[in-house]
């Protein structure tokens, strides 16, 4: 059946050729109608799932499947909008950040979803850069921008630079860590979004993530941004100097001229990790490395690079596996859309455009291959075999999904649209 299937896809859409708006039609129209499942709209608290004032999307729906998703999720929200920046969403798009904002200012916390028992964590901190994308791709005012902006500083302050409970994050010469509010190490690995993975070795809360700190550096400079803006010098050196310690630092603690990558660092046995990923791509993306770091990390890319796309991190030795036999979904084999759009961000950002389309080639194939075959986007996909389903995780695998279908209409919109 596999072999059957190889050939099958071979004659569909072959590595070498470049893909047309032909090619993609149907999967697209498909995606545009399926927006409608994922659509929710909860005003009032109902158990656990909190209420909230706009519509929102969730990350799947498949009828009749063991999970049923009515909440909405953090991080997932900023890749859902990736493919809808245009003014047909431009409402959902606002609605799904005014959600965002409603449960920090009701929780002090932007939670990992929309669940009352979720609150004792976060997810991957992207409210910033929703900020922006919104107000660069509707031209909103500067009333609009600065609530948010400000609302945003709070987070930055409150959760991610906290350094006692309920978020104890700032921990190590002003970097940051996952963390989850009953202090076990699984469940800070569940705010990092990647759970499980090799990278911490199910001890989350002894490392500072390089993906997260990041993501602090990226909300610096966007505070920068901002205050620049409106014409507060001394706000806008404030930030500045912040985001070039957080430089600094992370320079120091996780870039490996070895390798020509950046890891998590162990700040409970002062060392950086030894798992490979494509977290390390983030302080690219995020605009904060030298173009000498830049082309060693375009160097690096063949770690991760397989006939579907990237690997989430390199092949395994035996000693990456995470004790305990839990499974690993955020790992080798397997490819995750907001990954591979991390790093084709990252790439275009410092000038490598072949490398960037060479590699959305690749993952629009993968996903297209897919659907042709079983008429269904996939949350995740086996990227070093893209005939055989993904490696599973600690829960059942997941089609229709949100963040792929985005990513996907926004590849096509960059890369075959714009051709």
């Amino acid at each position: 059946m596999i072999a059957k299937t190889k050939t099958v896809i071979r004659k569909l859409f072959p590595a070498n050729k470049p893909l047309t708006q032909q090619d993609v039609a149907p999967a697209r129209e498909y995606i545009a109608g399926y927006w409608a499942k994922l659509e929710r709209h909860h005003i009032k608290d109902d158990a656990s799932l909190i209420g909230l004032p706009n519509k929102y999307l969730v990350p799947a729906y498949e009828e009749h499947h063991e999970f049923d998703f009515n909440e909405m999720y953090y991080w997932d929200c900023y890749f859902m909008m990736q493919g809808l920046l245009d003014e047909r969403h431009k409402e959902l798009n606002l609605g799904v950040l005014d959600n965002l904002t409603f449960m920090f200012e009701k929780f002090g916390v932007i939670p990992n979803a929309s669940r009352l028992y979720l609150t004792g964590r976060s997810q991957p901190p992207f409210l910033t850069s929703m900020i922006w994308e919104l107000y660069d791709t509707y031209s909103l005012d500067e009333k609009w921008l600065t609530r948010n902006i400000k609302i945003a500083e709070q987070e930055y302050e409150t959760v991610w630079m906290g350094t006692k409970k309920p978020h104890e994050r700032k921990v190590h010469k002003g970097l940051s860590r996952y963390y989850d509010f009953n202090y076990l190490h699984d469940l800070a690995e569940a705010e990092s979004g990647w759970d499980m993975t090799p990278r911490f070795g199910r001890k989350c809360l002894d490392y500072l993530p390089v993906d997260l700190n990041a993501l602090l550096y990226k909300y610096e400079t966007d505070f920068a941004r901002y205050y620049k803006l409106v014409g507060d010098a001394r706000a806008t050196a404030k930030w500045e100097v912040a985001a070039q310690h957080r430089k600094k630092t992370m320079n120091e603690l996780m870039w490996s001229n070895l390798r020509g990558l950046y890891y998590d660092y162990n700040y409970a046995k002062e060392r950086r990790g030894n798992v490979s990923s494509l977290a390390g791509f983030y302080p690219m993306w995020a605009g904060m490395v030298t173009k000498d770091q830049a082309k060693q990390l375009v160097k690096a890319l063949r770690r991760f690079e397989s006939k579907g796309g990237l690997t989430t991190t390199d092949v395994q030795t035996l000693g990456q596996f995470v004790p305990g036999a839990v499974p690993t979904q955020w790992a080798h084999p397997n490819g995750w859309a907001p990954l591979q759009l991390i790093v084709i961000k990252a790439l275009q950002r410092y000038g490598y455009h072949e490398d960037a389309e060479r590699i959305a080639t690749k993952w629009l194939k993968t996903n297209l291959n897919w659907f042709t075959t079983h008429h269904a986007f996939l949350e995740k996909y086996n990227v070093v075999d893209p005939t055989k389903p993904p490696a599973r995780g600690v829960y059942p695998s997941q089609t229709g999904f949100g963040w792929t279908n985005s990513v996907f209409e926004r590849l096509c919109k960059e890369f075959i649209d714009g051709r």
